[in-house]
């Protein structure tokens, strides 16, 4: 079941007008209209190649569409803006210190105070692993201290890009718990998933894009119980892998 029933929907948070990435000759994305309703998880799906990651990095600022305007609350996004948003990797990016330096690093990043090291680690239930360098940490582990550096900024946008695609259920329901709690204290999350599982039971919202394009965008339940394109269907149905 989705985390929120779809009266929790609001208006617009981010979108794009108009969207096009290039690379040479290959259109990586086309999106003539978006726009994400606040409230909740929205999950980008679709199959290899779709898109997904290019999206979440253009809206994260990390790629410039060469047309379009990235928005965020209705108008052209913000540095401001940006630097409240946090972007989680599939592959965690971490230094080759200690759990609690790597926290710290981040809080130092934005001259924000490390005394909330410890509250942060315990909010990711790495409390115990402070002292462990990150090198030495578990996949699971590893996604959750990155998860605790994305949260040391307060931000109010958390992009996600496949956090869980290598773990182990366990590891993943964890980090699942840790998204709820994340979602439920007000942080508006986008997560790109290959899981349509995992989908259901994060997700009020999807977006299902196909080759750079958004063929279909619906709340959840509505996507998975009657998707209504020919592409979303094939995909569900375990069909369309490209």
């Amino acid at each position: 079941m989705p985390m929120y029933d779809a009266g929790d929907l609001s208006p617009p948070f981010l979108g794009l007008t108009d969207c096009r990435v290039d690379v040479g000759d290959r259109r990586l994305l086309d999106i003539p209209e978006l726009d994400l309703s606040s409230g909740g998880v929205t999950a980008i799906m679709g199959p290899n190649g779709a898109g997904k990651s290019v999206l979440l990095r253009v809206f994260h600022g990390l790629v410039a569409p060469g047309t379009g305007t990235v928005k965020s609350d209705g108008a052209p996004q913000s540095p401001e803006r940006l630097r409240r948003q946090s972007l989680v990797l599939q592959t965690p990016v971490l230094l080759r210190r200690t759990a609690e330096a790597n926290v710290r690093f981040a809080l130092r990043t934005r001259r924000l105070p490390i005394e909330r090291t410890a509250e942060l680690l315990a909010r990711v239930h790495l409390a115990d692993k402070a002292r462990t360098p990150a090198r030495r940490l578990s996949g699971g582990e590893q996604q959750r201290l990155a998860i605790a550096q994305a949260l040391a900024i307060e931000p109010s946008v958390l992009l996600l890009d496949e956090p869980t695609a290598s773990l182990d259920p366990a590891a993943t329901l964890m980090i699942e718990d840790i998204l709820r709690d994340t979602a439920a204290s007000g942080v508006r999350i986008v997560l790109v998933s290959h899981d349509a599982s995992q989908a259901r039971r994060l997700a009020s919202e999807v977006i299902f894009l196909s080759k750079g394009r958004v063929v279909e965008q619906a709340e959840a339940k509505t996507f998975f119980d009657t998707p209504k394109s020919a592409a979303a269907q094939d995909y569900l149905a375990g069909r369309l892998t490209t």
